[in-house]
């Protein structure tokens, strides 16, 4: 009942509700993707579709194998970028004065390119852009070199940060995302002369998750339809964006504002696209994307392949409130306080927890009271004083139906959980109430002693 003191039964919901916890989030079997798998087919090699905000992976198809990912390479580039600059190591008007590697990567017409002259300099934003907006293999690496000091430097820093951000299935010989082979004898140290950079579907989202989200600018350029490079000089050049999802162009899409496209023999036709509409974003990935109509038009297909996949998830998915601000389990509504001038204390949740779900999902999840086993004594019993607003554990969403929700990271996985705080103050008692109750308890103990012998006796 409300209101008893709580004792070893509920020490033992404790225990349940942690292994309740553990359940949740490794063995369940996946409902919500597998829902997902029914109802697309997505024709790539690998496919993967996650809510922007907070990487719940909603859709995944060979998730977890290294692919070929050509130019959506850049993003890692991008994101290198981004970061040197915000700590100050890189500034936008920097100048650059162009490498022999670079103005020999930069002239071949069957790359993507914007010819850079040598010995010539142009600053960072320009170069960035030419990147991000044009996929230009050469501004790529003179970016590369301004970071790293040399492009065999700057792809170890890119194994580097694959590592700290958690990609487990990705490998980096070179910042272009070119087949080795196209640097002809002049790519990084330590590479091989046909390598290419490989990344997971899971990677590739994982990666495009933090751009946005630690770097949520790069959408400013990534979503810039066209751009004029080195306007007013002989070398100008019309840059038009090769993700022709962005609303203007193509097979414009309504929301989409990123991210980056790739191409290469190896990789076949890939693409990481964003969109955002209606409070909601998703990140999509397809590599390899492959067309059914037998044209074999592979940029219709990377597009389709995506659109498939965004229109699913905007049509089927909403950000629900599964559990309101100061929400109480039912049965678990107090804990029990020891050398307090009460005997329990009413707990609730601190915030409210949301999440990304099927429509009409809602009832398919059920709260989960983990309470902080620090904090309590063998019997399960928070020790006087508590103070109002003070944690006490967390409450976090279980499955009904067996699914596992996934995410790519670990603080998406903290999405799931707020805090359960005490409701109010509980004072310690002073020595002599806390005295006369251990004599009470004393007592207690030796008349039930007493009592248990004389029954024994008859």
């Amino acid at each position: 009942m409300e209101g008893v003191k709580v004792n070893k039964h509920f020490y033992q919901k404790c225990i349940a509700s942690a292994l309740a916890l553990i359940l949740f989030f490794g063995l369940f079997a996946g409902v919500d993707i597998a829902k997902a798998d029914a109802a697309l087919n997505v024709n790539a090699d690998g496919a993967i579709l996650v809510d922007g905000q907070t990487g719940k992976v909603l859709y995944a198809k060979n998730a977890d194998s290294p692919l070929g990912i050509a130019s959506m390479t850049k993003m890692m580039t991008e994101y290198l970028l981004l970061d040197a600059v915000k700590h100050g190591k890189v500034k936008w008007d920097q100048e650059y004065t162009v490498s022999d590697l670079v103005y020999k990567i930069s002239q071949p017409t069957g790359l993507s390119n914007v010819p850079l002259r040598l010995g010539e300099k142009y600053n960072v934003r320009e170069l960035y852009e030419a990147m991000a907006i044009y996929s230009a293999n050469g501004t790529t690496i003179a970016l590369a070199e301004i970071i790293g000091g040399s492009e065999t430097n700057f792809v170890k820093m890119m194994n580097d940060k694959a590592k700290k951000l958690g990609l487990k299935n990705s490998k980096f010989v070179n910042s272009t995302g070119l087949n080795n082979k196209d640097y002809n004898g002049d790519q990084p140290q330590g590479t091989g002369a046909e390598e290419e950079n490989v990344m997971s579907p899971r990677d590739v989202a994982t990666l495009a998750f933090h751009l946005i989200n630690d770097y949520p600018d790069v959408l400013k350029t990534a979503s810039t339809p066209k751009k004029v490079f080195r306007e007013g000089t002989d070398d100008r050049i019309e840059m038009q964006n090769w993700n022709w999802m962005l609303p203007t162009l193509v097979y414009g899409y309504q929301g989409m504002d990123g991210l980056k496209t790739g191409t290469t023999d190896f990789a076949g036709y890939c693409f990481t696209g964003t969109a955002s509409r209606d409070g909601k974003r998703f990140i999509t990935v397809v590599q390899n994307a492959k067309d059914v109509s037998g044209k074999d038009d592979g940029y219709k297909a990377r597009f389709g392949e995506t659109k498939k996949m965004l229109d699913y998830a905007f049509t089927n998915f909403t950000k629900e409130e599964l559990v309101p601000k100061h929400y109480q389990v039912k049965g678990q509504k107090t804990v029990s306080v020891t050398k307090g001038k009460e005997d329990q204390v009413k707990i609730y949740t601190k915030s409210a927890l949301t999440m990304m779900i099927p429509n009409g999902g809602k009832q398919n999840y059920q709260p989960v009271l983990v309470l902080d086993k620090k904090k309590l004594n063998k019997e399960g019993e928070l020790t006087a004083p508590v103070k109002k607003g003070e944690k006490v554990g967390y409450l976090t969403i279980a499955p009904k139906t067996g699914e596992k929700v996934s995410f790519l990271t670990a603080e998406g996985q903290q999405s799931v959980k707020v805090d359960v705080v005490a409701v109010q103050d509980v004072e310690k008692s002073n020595w002599f109430v806390l005295m006369m109750r251990g004599i009470g308890n004393f007592f207690g103990d030796v008349w039930h002693g007493i009592s248990t012998t004389v029954k024994g006796w008859f």
